[in-house]
């Protein structure tokens, strides 16, 4: 079963920047996409960017399109998620998850993930 760890969280002022990673172990890591959430306090899980496990293949939220960059290494088991500029909206819980449904260039749902780590916690101040 696959395991998830996020760590990278932290406090930054607005404009500032952020490297979050998630650290993967256990399942066959070929057959994953892995993707990042955020859920900030009173509002909902939202979908921040993916990464397929095995071509690289991304895709990002609208929202931070531009401003994060997902990415892994070919030679550990952590996949990063890059944040610039940020902004005191991106204060959430950040929270990896893993995917095996193929692969889609349209915003992920919750419950196309079958795995999730604890979260890590982001806060932009202005």
């Amino acid at each position: 079963q696959v395991r998830l760890v996020e760590s990278g969280g932290g406090l930054v002022q607005a404009g500032g920047s952020l490297r979050l990673s998630c650290r993967v172990s256990g399942g066959f890591f070929s057959t994953y996409s892995i993707g990042w959430f955020r859920q900030a306090p009173g509002k909902e899980r939202e979908f921040v960017a993916i990464i397929q496990w095995s071509d690289n293949k991304v895709y990002y939220a609208d929202s931070v399109k531009g401003r994060f960059t997902i990415s892994k290494l070919n030679d550990n088991n952590d996949v990063y998620l890059q944040m610039n500029n940020l902004k005191p909206e991106d204060t959430a819980v950040y929270s990896c998850a893993a995917s095996t449904i193929l692969f889609k260039t349209t915003v992920w749902d919750t419950s196309d993930f079958r795995s999730w780590g604890q979260g890590t916690q982001v806060t932009v101040s202005s």
